[in-house]
């Protein structure tokens, strides 16, 4: 199993590109099965969520082939239409694949999801969407089995903003009959990207960014070549990385539009940041001030850049309040911190970060996506080394993470090590 030490205290410097958007391109990918031929991905990160999502698409009669960082999926004849629990289990995205079964063949058997233990993040709202929409639902063996010929357009009205609902709603309401409306619809660089592909491929979506979706159903689609947006979380976590090492690290290939509420806080906090079209620097600092962050739907503060701002705040100058509004269990790489020295207290919602700590390597664990990130920035900064264990999170969202920060200066490698 995979594990990465760091030798910390190395300031990072130099330029490092960030790859594409892994919540992106996953939705993107079950949006192939709405349309029959040859889809082309360009800038699709290699991560081991993507593999998973091509794994379930194959099993429901997809193929697909890579070409350096381009992607080709085809969806002719599909050949099932359930998404077993071996591959569901390891990616909640894998829900994704109901909307676009449901629209094009009238059916979808869905193992409930897994995925990252953060919060329970209920798919409840999802499948009120399809009912109002005409779908009967029915939950059997560990499965969501969803029906409906046709599906028809609907007006939905999300009780609370789903990223994921949202998605899934548009894909299915593409081919639906009649028109259907979204409202309280999640607004992230993510459902634009999502949009602008339905459109190429002949869909009629209007309102994408904004809290209403309106979407015409359309008889047939095509599909089409699109390229994957940057990923605005692996932008946010290196200009992290170089802003709490104290280095001087430009951010190329980003959208600094897409983590604005980041670059203000890093800003408030004391670094000089400076940010084009396709790029933001932060400069060297050896002291910053604490800063308070709540974490909100888009355009608030990322809950994925939770955990690496909270890593940034233990050798801050002052206490800092994290509180987290989104998942009720993202605190889960606080015990590692403060085995590594960090004091941090936890109420509730919300984490006291005393600044000016003595971090430490240790041995550590990634618990989820992010915190393996948090544990990363961390053990950048840490006296002596740090062994990272169940780094396949840090993989699941990240291309190349310890290449890159390598690249920066890091003393970073990774081993191939037996269970202990």
């Amino acid at each position: 199993m995979d594990r990465m030490l760091i030798d910390g205290g190395v300031t990072l410097n130099g330029k490092v590109k960030v790859s594409g958007a892994k919540n992106s391109i996953l939705p993107l990918l079950f949006s192939t099965l709405l349309a029959k031929g040859k889809h082309r991905f360009t800038n699709v990160p290699k991560l081991a969520d993507v593999d998973s999502a091509l794994k379930l698409l194959q099993e429901l009669g997809a193929s697909y082939s890579w070409e350096g960082n381009s992607l080709e999926v085809v969806t002719n004849d599909l050949t099932s239409n359930e998404a077993h629990y071996d591959i569901v289990r390891k990616m909640r995205a894998s829900i994704l694949c109901m909307g676009p079964l449901l629209a094009r063949t009238g059916s979808a058997s869905v193992s409930l999801p897994g995925g990252c233990a953060i919060g329970s993040r209920p798919i409840d709202l999802h499948l009120e969407a399809f009912q109002e929409m005409g779908a009967s639902i029915e939950n059997k063996s560990g499965y969501i089995i969803a029906t409906a010929k046709p599906l028809k357009g609907a007006n939905i009205l999300f009780d609370i903003t789903t990223v994921g609902g949202t998605e899934n709603v548009m894909m299915a309401a593409v081919l639906a009959e009649g028109s259907t409306t979204i409202e309280n619809a999640a607004k992230e660089p993510e459902i634009i990207d999502l949009a602008e592909y339905l459109n190429k491929m002949g869909a009629n979506v209007v309102g994408a960014g904004t809290g209403v979706i309106s979407i015409t159903g359309v008889k047939e689609l095509k599909p089409a070549t699109h390229e994957v947006v940057p990923d605005r979380i692996e932008a946010g976590t290196l200009l992290i990385a170089g802003a709490i090492t104290g280095g001087d690290v430009e951010v190329l290939d980003c959208r600094p539009k897409d983590i604005e509420t980041l670059i203000h806080k890093l800003r408030e906090s004391g670094f000089k940041v400076d940010e084009g079209e396709d790029w933001v620097r932060v400069f060297p600092n050896k002291s910053w001030k604490a800063v308070d962050i709540t974490t909100a739907a888009h355009p608030g503060f990322p809950t994925d850049l939770q955990a690496q701002f909270m890593a940034l705040m233990t050798v801050a100058q002052g206490t800092s309040v994290i509180s987290e509004t989104i998942f009720e269990n993202r605190f889960m790489h606080v015990p590692e911190l403060v085995r590594m020295g960090a004091q941090i207290s936890l109420d509730g919602n919300k984490a006291v970060v005393e600044g000016n700590s003595i971090l430490e390597g240790a041995p550590v664990m990634c618990t989820d996506l992010r915190a393996s990130a948090a544990l990363v920035l961390t053990s950048l900064v840490a006296n002596g080394k740090t062994r990272i264990q169940r780094v396949y999170h840090v993989d699941r969202g990240y291309e190349g993470i310890d290449k890159k920060f390598f690249d920066l200066g890091a003393k970073i490698k990774r081993l191939n090590e037996p269970m202990e």
